[in-house]
């Protein structure tokens, strides 16, 4: 039994001699482990990167090309200012010129109508200094989108027709008005054909 007992206490010390030495070799471990250092080092070049990022600060920077997109956005919204058309009530009636009219549902100018546009082409040609307002009309049958729609072919298609004599392009406006204004009411294809027509106004420079 004293036997057992001595080797018992020397075993112990022997265990507590090997557990110490190994929890020694933990401890370096630990620092090892307490690499939070290059994980630092790591979040120090973000922010290197972060100051790159804020060089061209992505809100600075976005708002950079937005500051530029503005400033070609506001000549392209100014550049259309001058060119936009005048007002229709801009325009008055003048007797040199003369109303064309059209066939049924259609926006084709008509041999006779050709001659009246010759005309008028002309008188345009000596008063370079007018505009001129190009109305489509139409008779009341249709709906009011497609009157509106084929009366613009009508204007568009009177417009086309000058330009060709020589009148240039930016002199003229043109609006469709579709069924809207009819020059007689009275339902007959004599009455219908007076309001399928182009009517042209003026104004000076």
């Amino acid at each position: 039994m004293s036997q057992r007992r001595g080797s018992v206490l020397l075993v112990m010390p022997l265990l507590v001699l090997t557990l110490f030495l190994v929890g020694c070799p933990k401890r370096p471990a630990a620092p090892v482990a307490s690499a939070p250092a290059p994980s630092g080092s790591a979040l120090a070049p973000a922010p290197g990167a972060g100051p790159s990022t804020a060089t061209p600060p992505a809100p600075g920077s976005s708002s950079g090309p937005t500051a530029m997109a503005p400033s070609p956005a506001a000549p392209a919204t100014a550049a259309p200012a001058p060119g936009t058309p005048p007002r229709p009530s801009e325009f008055s009636e003048n007797s040199n010129l003369k109303d064309v009219f059209f066939d049924f549902d259609k926006y084709d100018i008509r041999a006779d109508d050709a001659k009246t546009l010759d005309s008028n082409a002309g008188w345009l040609k000596s008063n370079a200094n007018n505009l001129v307002l190009i109305e489509g009309h139409c008779d009341e049958r249709g709906t009011n989108e497609y009157n509106l729609a084929l009366g613009e072919r009508r204007a568009k298609a009177t417009m086309n027709y000058l330009v060709s004599q020589g009148i240039q392009a930016n002199r003229i406006t043109i609006i469709s008005y579709g069924k809207e204004r009819p020059v007689c009411s009275e339902k007959s294809e004599g009455c219908w054909q007076k309001n399928r027509r182009a009517h042209f106004l003026v104004k000076a420079r």
